[in-house]
């Protein structure tokens, strides 16, 4: 880490904004951590509630929480055009017939951006913004403008779908209902806090310096890579089978809501690979706010936060369950011991597949280094006994897949596929 950059003391930083947030926007630390989450990983989130729920209050105190960054903020209508996002047309070059944006104090040059009633916006303009929010690059034309836009928080009252729609909610990762809570205790509070401050943004007494922030973005996200957060090679498989299992899940309640209609008339959930390959980098955020550097599981059981609407618990429960599903799955037996040796076999399998030559080499000489407990050297040398040319590497291969007894369906179907995978190999070796 470079001189005046300290991931401990952004770390209490982020804490301390946190409960500030939390203290002063009352019964909602699950949107709030939902919220820091996607600050720190770059990505934007969407709010929805009936009016008078605290969804502008609550975006603008999470702002508050940083200094040094810009705000762009926008109330949406049906008759907006692209111009109110990315500033009006420059005379000069209409006149030439050349459509050019003036950005200046736009969302195109501001860090933030707060996007009230962002489904009243006509699609025309909705599509508009699709590459800003995640390319983060305004495309009008022949004009293209590279932007800083670091998040953007939008808040509306109802959704519509429609296929322009459909795309925006992909690009909010991070979704939220806020749901008018009457406890009377929470209703106190509340009164408490308005009392107090009616509905007027505080300063915190800790800001984060938004240079702070865009630090610790590129560290989570991998573009800066002078301090690692890891996620091992088992828990990538495993996190991708709980996906997996709570999208089926999803549908298949969807289904069972839905009996006597056919699909056509409801929409399946779906989950993009954007959205799934975006889950790591809440992975990675996770592990610095727990103070660590290699995700953990309870991690992936934390990942309702992008694939859930947080508010919605029957979502959030689902989730849960698929993790338990899983993760039970695997620590009932030695699966999780099994997906790391396959998975050191199918490096190995792209070794080979990337020099044909490897297969002349010593296996025991070339895994020797291997780091993990069960690995293909250990299998070999507990279980064979041959030489090391390329017709006997190949069965030693072939026979450490045939001989793994499964622990769990997990471990067969990996197995499985690495055994086409093998055939496929070798028989492009051989041709």
């Amino acid at each position: 880490m470079s001189s005046g950059f300290s991931l401990e003391e952004i770390a209490i930083k982020i804490q301390q904004a946190k409960d500030f947030v939390g203290r002063r926007v009352i019964n909602r630390e699950e949107v709030i951590e939902q919220a820091f989450c996607a600050f720190l990983t770059g990505e934007h989130l969407l709010l929805q509630s009936r009016t008078g729920a605290g969804k502008s209050l609550l975006a603008e105190q999470l702002f508050a929480c940083f200094e040094e960054a810009s705000l762009f903020r926008v109330q949406a209508s049906k008759e907006q055009q692209p111009d109110t996002y990315f500033g009006g047309l420059n005379i000069e070059s209409l006149k030439e017939g050349i459509i050019e944006h003036n950005t200046r104090g736009s969302l195109v040059e501001s860090h933030f951006g707060f996007i009230d009633e962002i489904f009243d916006a006509n699609d025309f303009t909705l599509r508009a913004l699709l590459s800003l929010l995640n390319e983060r690059k305004m495309i009008r034309g022949t004009q293209q403008v590279a932007s800083p836009l670091h998040t953007v928080i939008a808040a509306t009252n109802y959704l519509r779908i429609s296929e322009v729609t459909e795309a925006i909610l992909d690009r909010f990762l991070f979704k939220s209902v806020v749901l008018p809570d009457k406890d009377p205790l929470i209703q106190f509070k509340i009164g408490v806090q308005y009392s107090q401050h009616s509905n007027r943004i505080i300063k915190p007494p800790v800001t984060i310096k938004y240079d702070e922030l865009l630090r610790l973005k590129r560290l989570i996200t991998a573009e800066d890579r002078s301090h690692e957060f890891k996620i091992s090679a088992e828990m990538l498989y495993f996190t991708n089978l709980v996906v997996r299992h709570y999208e089926y899940s999803r549908n298949r309640t969807l289904r069972e809501s839905h009996k006597g209609h056919t699909s056509s008339e409801y929409n399946d959930y779906y989950i993009s690979p954007r959205t799934q390959a975006k889950s790591l980098d809440l992975l990675r955020a996770l592990t610095f706010l727990d103070g660590r550097t290699l995700a953990e599981a309870e991690d992936i059981r934390k990942l309702s936060l992008i694939y859930c609407t947080a508010g919605l618990p029957e979502e959030k429960h689902l989730f849960k369950k698929s993790f338990t599903t899983i993760y039970n799955s695997l620590t009932s037996s030695n699966g999780f011991e099994q997906i790391r040796s396959l998975i050191a076999y199918e490096e190995v399998l792209k070794q080979i597949e990337e020099d044909p030559s490897f297969l002349k080499q010593s296996l025991e000489n070339t895994l020797s280094h291997t780091p993990l407990r069960r690995t293909l050297l250990e299998w070999i040398q507990d279980t064979l006994n041959i030489d090391h040319t390329i017709i006997h590497n190949k069965k030693i291969l072939e026979s450490f897949l045939k001989n793994m007894v499964p622990s769990c369906d997990e471990v067969r179907e990996l197995r499985q596929a690495l055994e086409k995978e093998t055939i496929r190999i070798f028989q492009n070796i051989d041709n």
